[in-house]
């Protein structure tokens, strides 16, 4: 895997003089910009032969002859348990997969109200109409993160749960959330799929809530290709999640040492949404070098984050707590911008030779924004906008910049030279 670069041994790059690339200048850098489709991958030789040995053992599916703790899967899952501090651990197909068993686990009735946050990926919704509830959209505020007021109007509403994300990798204030969802006496489940492995205040995102949804696909923290998995203490919410995820004809008591709760596994229907062995050994594997990754993230984000923070006209998302994020997408809003003006800002900053994405482009489909949920708010991008206004607004200036583990630090002065240059030329609205 690459390391950060020393920029005390090698003087940064930052690129030519003179104006942007997409006014005529030469682009601050050619090579690619590293990104996981681009097969930018954090993997050591070690973790490779993990997924290797899962394939010439011939046994892929978790559930075989074996005791539950020795398959790949049973000592990825203590793995997660050790590692989160949590009682339970589920490895299965998607964090889609992973919201949807902790919103099933819940016993809520069929069809209830469950809130989830206007700035998220459309798996979020769609996890709850998995589960086969019904998604009620909650504003966000200007640093993106869930409005605390809009969600007490949604609960007193009648929202039987919650389900927060911590959309970028940037932590939600949990502790206002939880206590605000104890005050209706409702569970909250934690999107914690784009954030794995960053904590707030000490304690990993993920373990606030009742249970904790995590992905393991490809630009995640833990990249398998595919894949996630769901963390509780809740042994009742963890026994039905495992039934749902497809573990029939007793195999539920594979999970459990002793005794275990009373869920009846031939009550609920199961899904098949397991995870296979390689995948879990790959993943178990992946699992011990996290420490080193999340740390590169850290400093990647901090040195693009010193770079940027004092330049008028931009603002840097800003965490509910200090380091409370993950590090792997600089976001930052345009305050004032229309999506026109933020569409060029990223198209100018793709020209200098890094990737860049305005959230709200008009011609782009991208699904973080709530208005291209079609399946959900309808075919009017325009009426979804009127219903959720102030999240429509900081959207339409949010740019989001991905940061790979393995930048250098001639990568992370690149970028910075790349908006400082960009900026000044933006066209006025």
């Amino acid at each position: 895997m690459l390391t950060h670069g020393d920029s005390t041994t090698s003087p940064p790059t930052i690129g030519p003089p003179g104006p942007p690339a997409v006014l005529g200048g030469t682009p601050i850098r050619t090579r690619p910009w590293p990104t996981y489709d681009k097969g930018d991958v954090w993997i050591s030789e070690a973790d490779e032969q993990a997924a290797i040995g899962a394939i010439r053992e011939r046994r892929y599916f978790r559930y075989d002859t074996r005791p539950h703790a020795e398959t790949h899967t049973g000592r990825f899952e203590q793995g997660l348990c050790d590692h989160f501090g949590v009682r339970h651990a589920l490895a299965c197909a998607s964090g889609t997969t992973a919201i949807a068993l902790g919103l099933l686990g819940l016993g809520l009735p069929p069809g209830s109200p469950v809130a989830c946050p206007a700035f998220t990926f459309a798996a979020t919704p769609s996890a709850i109409l998995l589960a086969g509830h019904r998604p009620v959209i909650v504003e966000c505020d200007e640093d993106l993160h869930l409005d605390l007021g809009d969600l007490r109007r949604a609960l007193a509403e009648g929202a039987a749960a919650v389900v927060v994300v911590h959309m970028r990798g940037f932590a939600s204030d949990m502790p206002a959330i939880c206590a605000l969802a104890a005050e209706y006496g409702v569970p909250v489940v934690e999107d914690a799929v784009p954030a794995l492995g960053a904590a707030l205040n000490g304690r990993p995102l993920g373990t606030f809530g009742r249970a904790g949804a995590f992905s393991t696909q490809s630009d995640k923290a833990l990249n398998t290709g595919e894949g996630g998995f769901l963390l509780t203490d809740d042994e009742e919410l963890y026994a039905r999640a495992v039934v749902f995820s497809g573990a029939y004809e007793g195999r539920l008591a594979r999970h459990f040492g002793g005794d275990r709760p009373p869920v009846d596994d031939l009550a609920h229907p199961i899904f098949g949404v397991r995870m296979d062995e390689i995948r879990a050994a790959l993943a178990g594997a992946l699992l011990g070098g996290l420490p080193a990754k999340l740390a590169a993230h850290h400093r990647n984000y901090a040195h693009v984050a010193a770079g940027l923070a004092d330049l008028p006209g931009l603002a840097l998302r800003r965490p509910v707590a200090p380091g409370a994020y993950l590090g792997e997408a600089l976001v930052f809003r345009l305050p004032g911008a229309t999506a026109a003006q933020s569409a060029w800002f990223a198209a100018a900053i793709r020209a200098e030779g890094i990737d860049a994405r305005a959230l709200a482009d008009p011609g782009d489909t991208n699904v973080r924004v709530f208005w291209n949920w079609r399946f959900l708010v309808g075919p009017d991008p325009a009426a979804a906008r009127a219903r959720w206004p102030r999240t429509a607004r900081h959207l339409d200036e949010a740019v989001d910049i991905p940061l790979s583990a393995n930048l250098t630090a001639d990568d992370c002065d690149q970028l910075v030279a790349a908006v400082t240059r960009v900026l000044p030329a933006l066209p006025p609205g």
